[in-house]
């Protein structure tokens, strides 16, 4: 059974849930368990970067660009998540791959906020789990794509040109996909 941890997953069209259309999923971990994983292309416009760190008690940034806040996925939607270049590492830094590190700590949105934190990073709240199991079936399904990332596919692109992005990283081209779902 292949593990699809360090992966990114990206939503088809049809997948039958508005909270994944056109979602890019990085997959933090895969186990005979389950999944888990972050939206990286879903920023919340209703989060400000200061409303978080004021959340936090932490002093507002005057960093001129605010990094935006990202719906990590619908589970335990208050609980942070930096995704991130593995350059920077504290004691609660967990590697992910070549490309990418999480950590889970407030430690690591001070120093965001006060320009020592990491080259690159997404922050998001929430997460998407799959049960033991689930995530392979809705492959078979044809509801996600696994791709390999790539540094610009995680942080270099603009949200709203992920989806597509990854599909044309793969030869697929968007507009020809239908959005009917296959049956396993």
């Amino acid at each position: 059974m292949p593990f699809f941890s360090g992966q990114c997953l990206v939503a088809m069209p049809g997948i039958g849930d508005a909270r994944f259309d056109q979602a890019v999923i990085y997959v933090c971990a895969h186990t005979r368990e389950g999944a888990m994983g972050l939206t990286i292309n879903r920023p919340i416009r209703e989060i400000s970067f200061n409303n978080l760190l004021s959340q936090l008690h932490m002093e507002p940034t005057p960093l001129p660009n605010q990094p935006p806040i990202l719906a990590g996925g619908p589970v335990d939607v208050v609980r942070g998540f930096v995704l991130h270049s593995p350059e920077y590492v504290s004691e609660a830094t967990l590697p992910m791959g070549a490309l990418t590190s999480l950590t889970v700590t407030t430690e690591i949105i001070r120093d965001i906020s006060k320009g020592a934190g990491p080259q690159k990073f997404l922050i998001t709240l929430g997460y998407a789990s799959w049960g033991a199991g689930q995530l392979e079936e809705e492959i078979k399904q044809n509801s996600w794509i696994p791709v390999e990332p790539s540094g610009d596919l995680l942080f270099g692109q603009p949200f709203e040109r992920k989806w597509e992005k990854a599909l044309r990283q793969i030869g697929i081209d968007p507009l020809m996909l239908s959005t009917e779902q296959g049956k396993a």
